[in-house]
């Protein structure tokens, strides 16, 4: 017997406990993140009147499930089991969008399957079939957007696509102000592929198990809607509810999900605190037969018992990631808030480290500091020549952690809790609008060169100009002879030299006007392909 505190609630602790006796008002697999969406208005205590309803709730589901009618021209398998409806004169409208047009209809969600049926002038048409149980199809849903003529205004709708289907099957759940019976189906048909996705996985094949593992989707999706249901004013998470969708994307979910397979494919016995047992007391019909079940002897219990330890400890361990996730996306999100411009100057001050020192690189390189060119040199040569690159690349990154610990030793982080980036500009608005036009028209001319060079350098690979190609292809056969003869790292070597050498005065002075303006008159005479916009798609 459960007891409760004078003011008739429960915490975390107790709601779980029960939870792992009877798998109705939570699952022990999320059962602490269903109490925390529960409990959210009341500060983490449930209040006994809340709970009552709950449970009624999620009784009221049931048997309104139960009531539903099967989609038109399909016959439901004996395992199948309705979790959502929606397009009827009772519920909220469903349209489908094919093109140009649009098709209101009922939408049917199970445990295996997606089901659409056009309203006809006076029933439904056919049900259009999308099977979500098949793993070994590559299922995709999505969010999209819809509006009159293909036009995308309105983002209250999903694109399920799969290598069955021609085009993707688009679904519009109209609503007013927000998108929250748009972000529920999908939730919805998410769980139903990935508990399907899950049992082929681990290779749950008995149909006990994979009952098993059904019955706990059923639940879930059960309630997810008395809880929203509870909860109208503040409609809560869907993925707190499902197993499948809230481990999906939790760090370390999968471990929760291998122990969570291990300890369904472990059940040898019936016990009564399993998912199958509780919805067979429900009423639930399903096709797995229960008559030949033994119940779980002492042994059996013991195992179940380590493994549930087990399990909670996996996702005591997920709690604590998701907290720390939590924090460093928060700080994340106050990031993503900023406009265009204040990114771009936090960019700007986020380079400036880099922007130091990439003038003393260039006067290492430009021979305006020759001890230290001259050293630079050396030291590369010799690292190319003796193979020491592994060597040289661990002396980098030992000194980047000998960095972070005296960093870390001295406290900067604590020091340097924020950045702070000067916004105010020295010029004028008129100043600010010319420059502004000035940049934009270098990006412009920017991009109009690299249209061009790529251009040219398709027209070469595809012959479109015979004289140059040709000169190209000798050149790569050239250097193909020469990769093949000489050992690589006499080459790099060379490279090393002449990129130094490049920059000296010796190479200016020896440097061949002619030899760049023939190289620049060769690259300019190559043609390029005729590109042709056109405003409807080809």
């Amino acid at each position: 017997m459960c007891r409760v505190n004078e003011e008739k609630s429960v915490g975390e602790d107790a709601f779980v406990w029960f939870a792992s006796l009877i798998p109705l008002v939570a699952d022990v697999v999320n059962a602490r993140f269903t109490f925390e969406t529960l409990t959210a208005p009341t500060a983490s205590q449930l209040h006994f009147p809340a709970y009552d309803r709950f449970l009624k709730e999620i009784d009221k589901c049931i048997k309104y499930l139960q009531k539903q009618e099967t989609p038109t021209g399909v016959e439901l398998s004996e395992n199948e089991f309705i979790l959502h409806v929606e397009g009827t004169s009772n519920t909220h409208r469903v349209v489908r969008h094919i093109g140009a047009t649009s098709w209101p209809g009922r939408l049917t969600l199970t445990n295996r399957a997606l089901y659409f049926e056009a309203s006809g002038v006076v029933s439904y048409e056919t049900a259009l079939k999308i099977d979500l149980s098949r793993a070994d199809v590559g299922h995709q849903v999505k969010e999209t957007s819809t509006g009159p003529w293909g036009a995308p205004l309105f983002d209250k709708a999903i694109a399920y696509e799969s290598s069955e289907l021609s085009e993707p099957l688009v679904l519009e759940f109209p609503e007013m102000t927000s998108s929250t019976r748009r972000d529920h189906w999908l939730t919805l048909m998410k769980e139903v592929i990935l508990l399907h996705r899950f049992t082929s996985k681990f290779n749950i094949e008995h149909p006990v198990h994979v009952w098993e593992i059904h019955a706990r989707t059923i639940f879930g999706v059960l309630r997810l809607h008395a809880a929203r249901e509870l909860l109208r004013i503040s409609p809560p998470a869907p993925a707190n509810f499902l197993i499948f969708s809230l481990y999906e994307d939790l760090p370390k979910g999968d471990y929760v999900l291998a122990e969570l397979a291990n300890a369904v494919k472990q059940a040898t016995g019936l016990s009564p605190c399993t998912a199958t047992s509780t919805l067979n007391g429900l009423n639930v019909s399903h096709g797995v037969s229960l008559s030949n079940r033994k119940d779980a002897s002492e042994e059996e219990t013991s195992s179940q018992a380590d493994t549930l330890k087990s399990l909670e400890t996996t996702i005591d361990q997920v709690r604590e990631e998701v907290k720390e996730v939590s924090v460093a996306k928060a700080t994340v999100e106050e990031m993503k808030e900023e406009g265009i411009g204040d990114s771009l100057l936090i960019l700007v001050e986020l380079a400036s480290s880099i922007k130091n020192v990439l003038p003393w690189l260039q006067a290492v390189v430009s021979w305006e500091r020759p001890t230290i060119a001259l050293c630079m040199i050396g030291f590369v040569l010799v690292v190319i020549y003796k193979e020491w690159v592994g060597f040289a690349i661990a002396v980098v990154l030992m000194s980047v952690v000998g960095t972070m610990l005296w960093a870390r030793r001295n406290r900067i982080g604590e020091r340097h809790k924020e950045i702070v980036v000067s916004a105010s500009s020295d010029k004028t608005t008129m100043e600010s609008i010319v420059a502004a036009q000035h940049s934009l028209k270098n990006l412009h001319e920017i991009v109009k060169t690299t249209n061009v060079a790529i251009l040219r350098i398709w027209s070469i690979l595809i012959g479109k100009s015979p004289k140059q190609a040709n000169v190209v292809m000798r050149a790569m056969i050239g250097i193909a002879v020469l990769l093949v003869v000489v050992p690589f790292k006499y080459i790099l070597m060379w490279l090393v030299l002449c990129f130094f050498v490049a920059n000296s005065k010796i190479a200016k002075y020896m440097c061949s006007e002619q030899g760049n303006r023939r190289l620049r008159e060769w690259w300019e005479s190559i043609p390029i392909i005729p590109v042709r916009t056109m405003n409807s798609p080809p």
